[in-house]
């Protein structure tokens, strides 16, 4: 499998560290932000392949920072992480360029499972 890059963004900043260290171990390399500004930093610095952006944080939130991520690189898939099974904002993210959303808490099955969709979508396996 080619290294898939993939940017962590949620507010708790545990949730990024421990899903983090999930997927590395799963030999995806991995950044994290806590929030949407830093996110967009992040991006600036290295591009990812995907992005998992939480869609209630402080400032910046979610929808704002998936649609700044969308103006710059279109190309930039995104899952949308919720824990209120918000199912009205998922939808609305969807519909703003997200590829996906899984509601929290993560199920880690659930998360590869749509991470291996993405990548046969994007000719990443």
């Amino acid at each position: 499998m080619a290294d898939i890059k993939l940017l962590l963004v949620d507010d708790e900043e545990s949730f990024v560290l421990t899903l983090g260290e999930r997927l590395r171990l799963r030999n995806y390399e991995t950044r994290t932000a806590t929030n949407g500004e830093a996110a967009l930093s992040e991006i600036q610095k290295e591009r990812p392949d995907i992005v998992l952006l939480d869609l209630k944080m402080p400032g910046m939130g979610g929808m704002e920072t998936l649609e700044k991520i969308k103006t710059e690189d279109p190309t930039i898939e995104v899952i949308m992480l919720t824990g209120q099974g918000d199912k009205q904002s998922c939808e609305e993210g969807l519909k703003a360029g997200a590829s996906d959303y899984i509601v929290k808490p993560i199920d880690i099955g659930n998360l590869m499972d749509k991470l291996r969709d993405i990548r046969k979508k994007r000719g990443m396996e």
